[in-house]
């Protein structure tokens, strides 16, 4: 009996069979290539290839379950599943050394050669940037400083999530750039950008108006019949681009990037190169007529006379260099013009106080406030003056005659800017709310305690002879009035009390 079961087994081994199920092993079946010797699942509507044991469940196929044979030692030894997971059990596979055909590679050497490949695209990206900034930076223009910035910044953006030598070369290629654009003549298109200690170029020339006007005011000081102005201050855009050559090439060069007090010093010392006041008193005497008696007329005649960019080359002996670069910031007068007018908010003092702002505050009085903001330090006083532009009105700044009666600076010539009321009823129109020019309390204003005061609200003197809009309060908890004052010939943000408002109102169609 041993015998025979021993030759059955040797046969067995010699000339498998596939319809029979050795222990251990699956049985054969149309999924794994062969005939099927036990029913399985329907495959009436399969579609051809689908190799699903259920058409919910995917599987690998396998080729066979027929046994194979290696020879060891000498012997034919069958291949079981116990000498298979012993094998895949003491198979060392070397890390980064790619597998069969068909099997996953190991996953550290997927994400290594990910992450290498990444690493590689961001430094070819940042070298690119960087070659971009510095055509750009050739250009030597507003483009050439913008394109450089937005480099910068994406530069940083990649360097947060990446590290590596080749990305840090190009990003101090890039950075190394922008400081070069800061420190030349161009740094001045970069005036508006919030800086410690500094105001945006609108603001510095606002406080050279305000020099002017006190200049006319004295020239103007007298009894005269009649004031006569000729000429005309000169191009601001102009003075600005002649100030960034003189004071960034110079001998004693400083960057002009930031417009700090001493700065601005420098700015006003070329505007009043650049600008020439002179007067005379004209004495006509008028015969008698039926109507008058003899009569001395006295007209003063001031005089301006500017002088252009072009001038001040040879008044300041500019090198070629600066030359150059002058007639290369003249090419920028609308970039710079576009400086002028803007009304970005970059003054720190005040981005604290908007920064104060109650986060439930609605939106109307939220908008009242900010645009009120835009406006600090950067226009003139004018009594009777009135604006209906929506943003800058480029009248501001210019010399016009005070024409509305009842100021001592009536009749006199002065750089156009607010008066109080007209200040809230440009910011009224800027934000879309209605407004007539004129409030006090009993009218479109009603009471509000100091106490229960919001932003947006607006301050009045005791005889409504002035007015501003709450804006806030400081860290004592004291109420921030932003108005269009006389007395400091601009628009600030000065304390409620220390200012001399007593009152508060509320208008109807504010929350």
């Amino acid at each position: 009996m041993r015998q025979r079961a021993a030759d059955q087994r040797k046969e067995q081994l010699t000339y498998p069979r596939t319809d029979v199920t050795i222990r251990g092993e699956a049985p054969a079946s149309p999924y794994y290539g062969g005939p099927s010797s036990t029913p399985g699942p329907s495959t009436k509507n399969l579609p051809a290839g689908d190799q699903s044991i259920h058409p919910s469940i995917k599987e690998r196929p396998r080729r066979s379950t027929v046994l194979k044979e290696k020879p060891q030692a000498g012997a034919i030894q069958p291949k079981t599943r116990r000498t298979v997971e012993q094998a895949a059990r003491t198979r060392v596979v070397p890390t980064g050394t790619p597998g069969p055909a068909g099997k996953k590679a190991p996953i550290k050497h997927i994400t290594d050669r990910a992450r290498k490949k990444a690493r590689q695209e961001a430094q070819r990206g940042m070298l690119q940037k960087s070659k971009q900034a510095v055509q750009a930076t050739a250009d030597l223009s507003k483009k050439a400083a913008q394109a450089t910035v937005r480099a910068v910044k994406e530069l940083i953006s990649a360097l947060s999530a990446l590290v590596g030598g080749g990305t840090l070369v190009a990003a101090m290629c890039v950075i190394f750039l922008v400081a070069a654009v800061i420190a030349s003549p161009f740094g001045i298109l970069f005036a508006n950008e919030p800086s410690p200690g500094a105001v945006p170029l609108n603001a510095a020339v606002n406080q050279i108006n305000m020099e002017l006007s006190d200049k006319l005011a004295a020239l103007q000081t007298g009894d005269y019949n009649a004031i006569d102005i000729q000429g005309a201050a000169p191009d601001w855009r102009e003075v600005a681009a002649v100030f960034a050559c003189k004071t960034a090439m110079g001998t004693d060069s400083v960057d002009v990037a930031a417009l700090t007090p001493d700065r601005v010093a420098r700015l006003k010392a070329v505007f009043w190169d650049m600008c020439t006041l002179s007067s005379r008193v004209e004495t006509i005497d008028h015969p008698a007529t039926e109507d008058t008696e003899t009569w001395t007329e006295k007209k003063l005649h001031i005089t301006i006379t500017p002088k252009s960019a072009d001038d001040m080359r040879t008044a300041y002996a500019f090198t070629a260099d600066q030359s150059s670069t002058l007639t290369e910031l003249l090419d920028e007068l609308d970039v710079i013009g576009g400086l002028l007018a803007n009304l970005g908010v970059s003054d720190e003092r005040v981005i604290e106080v908007l920064q104060r702002l109650p986060d439930d505050l609605s939106p109307e009085r939220r908008a009242v406030v900010e645009t009120a903001c835009k406006l600090v330090g950067k226009v003139n006083y004018f009594w009777g003056g009135k604006s209906s532009a929506i943003g800058w009105d480029p009248r501001w700044g210019t010399l016009m005659k005070v024409t509305s009666p009842g100021n001592d600076t009536s009749g006199t010539y002065r750089p156009f800017g607010l008066d109080c009321s007209g200040f809230l009823d440009w910011v009224l129109k800027n934000v879309g709310l209605p407004s007539d020019g004129h409030w006090y309390i009993g009218r479109n204003l009603t009471a509000v305690s100091t106490a229960n005061a919001k932003p947006g609200d607006f301050a009045l003197y005791p005889d409504s002879s002035h007015i501003g809009v709450v804006v806030g309060r400081n860290e004592a908890g004291k109420l921030l009035i932003c108005h269009c004052a006389s007395g400091q010939n601009n628009i600030v943000i000065t304390e409620f009390a220390a200012s001399g408002f007593t009152a508060v109102g509320k208008l109807s169609f504010m929350d």
